[in-house]
């Protein structure tokens, strides 16, 4: 097994940093599923600017590295731990609602896929 430093096949990134930017457009002014999930999970509000720009720097990341040897992958790889982070911190919170098993762990499984699919080679 090896890694790709580029993208091959591209689509699963250019699906990931279509999702990862709708995500941080939508973190500007939160919708309340949003709202329900963060204080679902007890993160305090005067943080969530932190989640818009590591939302939009994914989005940067993956765009980058569409060309930069390697960015891609790192940046894939970060947005994996984000969601293992974020369904961490919903176990801990006991918040085991739709938000969770759609959005969170959904979006854990995507990011995997797209770092296994569009990185490892057999």
């Amino acid at each position: 097994m090896t890694l790709s430093e580029l993208p091959s096949p591209v689509w699963p990134v250019l699906v990931l940093l279509a999702i990862q930017a709708g995500d941080a457009a939508m973190m500007i002014r939160p919708p309340k599923f949003i709202v329900d999930c963060l204080e679902g999970v007890g993160f305090p509000r005067d943080w969530w600017w932190a989640l818009t720009t590591a939302k939009a720097a994914s989005v940067v990341g993956l765009a980058v590295g569409l060309r930069v040897p390697g960015v891609a992958m790192t940046t894939t790889a970060a947005v994996v731990v984000y969601f293992l982070a974020a369904a961490t911190s919903h176990l801990r919170a006991k918040a085991l609602n739709s938000a969770f098993w759609v959005n969170c762990l959904g979006m854990l499984v995507l990011s995997l896929a797209v770092l296994v699919v569009s990185f490892v080679r057999w």
